[in-house]
C-alpha cells in the first residue's frame, strides 16, 4: 500500500463508463457493490508502493469489474477518513470500457450499468455522486 508523506493513503480509480447498448446515444455508468461495506461505489483501490495512480485506477478497473478500459479526463480528486480514520486520497479518471466480463469475487460480489440519473441515485456515498458529474461535464466537453 502506498502513502503519502503525511501518512495519507493514495488510491486511485475510474468512472467506468459505456455507449448505452440500446442505441439511444445514451451511456451508462458502471457501479460495483463491495460486500465488505455493503455499498454501491465506482471501481478503485489503494496503489501499490511506487505504482502511478493511472496505472493503479486501470489495474483495480480489470480487478474488480473485468473490463479493461481507456482513460479520459482527469475527475476531481476525492479526500475522506477511512474506515480506520486515515486521510485518503483517490485520483480518479473518466474511462471508456472496453472488452471485458465481470466475475463476482470477494471484494466485489455485483455490478451495475445505469443511466447517468440511476447511478447517481444509486451510489452509496454523497463524494462519488460529484464525480457521474464530473463525467457528464467532460463527455459534454470533449
Amino acid at each position: 500500500m502506498s502513502t503519502a508523506p503525511d501518512g495519507t493513503v493514495l488510491a486511485a480509480g475510474c468512472v467506468l463508463w459505456r455507449r448505452s447498448p440500446w442505441g439511444d446515444e445514451g451511456i451508462e455508468v458502471c457501479l460495483v457493490h463491495r460486500p465488505k461495506y455493503d455499498d454501491w461505489s465506482h471501481p478503485k483501490g489503494k496503489l501499490k508502493r511506487g505504482e502511478a495512480p493511472l496505472a493503479g485506477a486501470l489495474r483495480e478497473v480489470l480487478e474488480e469489474t473485468g473490463h479493461q478500459c481507456t482513460p479520459g479526463a482527469a475527475l476531481p480528486t476525492v479526500h475522506y477518513t477511512d474506515g480506520q480514520g486515515r486521510p485518503k486520497r483517490v485520483e480518479y479518471w473518466a474511462a471508456e470500457a472496453g472488452e471485458g466480463r465481470f466475475t463476482a469475487n470477494s471484494e466485489v460480489d455485483r455490478l451495475l450499468w445505469l443511466p447517468p440519473a440511476a447511478a447517481h441515485h444509486r451510489l452509496t456515498q454523497p463524494r462519488d455522486r460529484q464525480l457521474v458529474l464530473a463525467l457528464l461535464d467532460a463527455l459534454h466537453s470533449a
